[in-house]
């Protein structure tokens, strides 16, 4: 299937846009409203890139939500499943976001700018509309609103000494999860070392939207001499190394428990907070279902899978889907995550691809852990 997606305003372009359309961008996909770069023409390249030299992302579509006021902590202590009692300021916590029957809404990165500031850096779903009703409903003393931050990704095993040309050798010393505010050459952003890969890198949260092509130009001209590429979040890699996508890899109707993000749940903290104790009896009775990364047998695949693929036991019982598959360099093989009863998990199964052909399921483990 092929078919292009529409200009119109009420999708947005990141302050990085003109860049992607001068570098070459051919395909390109929505998350949070906005417009995120998919491809510059060459999977295998931008791969290569990102594995072996230094890739930059525009990866402005991965959204904050801003929470600032005197009760700006209890709020996102409540709504976090991740404890953040005694996070420090310029540090970053992985902290799911549940409703109250324990079902994942985002798994944001929480960045705490001050005792009383917060950022949630979002996947894709309305996070702020869920925060703001739960502040306003508990009657709490804080701003709920999305500022202008637009992160720019620097990833790969070259990413640290683009950004110290950029900036410093000082960089190497920030650590995995940290954070600081930064302005180079009146480009005012916040550098943290994050982003969405394996391989290492920073994130820079632009914010002044108006200075996107500055700041993309600066650091492509600092990466040049390693081989910096064009690109964004890499599907090959990103399950390779495990990192999970919400909606992606369980459509938006997982708990944490079954997507393999256990261990970045608080549930033994004293305190309450949304969906604990859907989650407590969870974890009492074993997940359902879990989430497992595998390989397929068969031809190289050509695309990433547009619909899950069903998936049927060694009995021949319908036991989940297969949400995503793609060709794996690492692996040599073809690379999927299955969301599957927590029955199979631990064993094998077959899927049947949208053209008919059917694949055997092997080397399965649970993803994440």
């Amino acid at each position: 299937m092929s078919f292009s997606i529409g200009p119109g305003s009420r999708i947005r372009k990141s302050p990085y846009f003109e860049a992607l359309v001068a570098h070459g961008l051919t395909h390109m996909t929505t998350y949070n409203h906005m417009y995120m770069p998919a491809s510059f023409g060459d999977p295998d390249a931008e791969y290569e890139a990102l594995v072996e030299r230094v890739s930059l992302w525009d990866v402005a579509c991965e959204r904050q939500v801003e929470v600032v006021g005197p009760d700006a902590f209890e709020l996102v202590q409540y709504v976090s499943a991740r404890d953040m009692a005694g996070c420090a300021v310029g540090r970053v916590r992985y902290a799911p976001v549940c409703d109250h029957d324990g079902t994942l809404l985002n798994d944001p990165m929480i960045l705490k700018l001050a005792e009383d500031r917060f950022w949630f850096s979002i996947a894709d779903s309305d996070l702020v509309l869920w925060v703001r009703a739960v502040g306003a409903e508990r009657g709490l003393d804080c701003r709920v609103f999305e500022p202008d931050a637009s992160p720019l990704g620097v990833q790969g095993p070259r990413a640290e000494d683009v950004v110290a040309v950029l900036l410093g050798e000082w960089v190497r010393d920030i650590p995995f999860f940290g954070f600081v505010e930064v302005e180079h050459d009146g480009i005012p952003f916040v550098l943290c070392r994050s982003g969405w890969s394996g391989q290492g890198g920073f994130e820079l949260f632009l914010t002044d939207g108006s200075r996107g092509l500055d700041l993309w130009n600066a650091v492509w001209a600092a990466g040049e001499p390693f081989g910096i590429h064009p690109g964004g979040p890499t599907l090959n890699e990103r399950i390779e190394s495990g990192l999970f996508s919400y909606r992606a890899d369980c459509g938006g109707e997982a708990t944490p428990l079954e997507v393999g993000l256990g261990r970045f749940v608080s549930l033994d903290r004293a305190d309450d907070f949304v969906g604990k104790s859907a989650l407590l009896a969870e974890r009492a009775r074993g997940p359902a279902r879990r989430l497992v990364t595998v390989l397929l047998s068969g031809e190289r695949l050509s695309a990433t899978s547009e619909h899950p693929w069903p998936v049927v036991d060694l009995d021949g019982s319908p036991s989940g889907e297969v949400r995503v598959a793609v060709w794996s360099p690492k692996h040599d093989s073809n690379l999927a995550l299955a969301l599957v009863a927590s029955s199979v998990a631990g064993g094998g199964f077959t899927t049947v691809t949208p053209s008919g052909e059917e694949l055997v399921a092997t080397h399965l483990n649970f993803f994440g852990e």
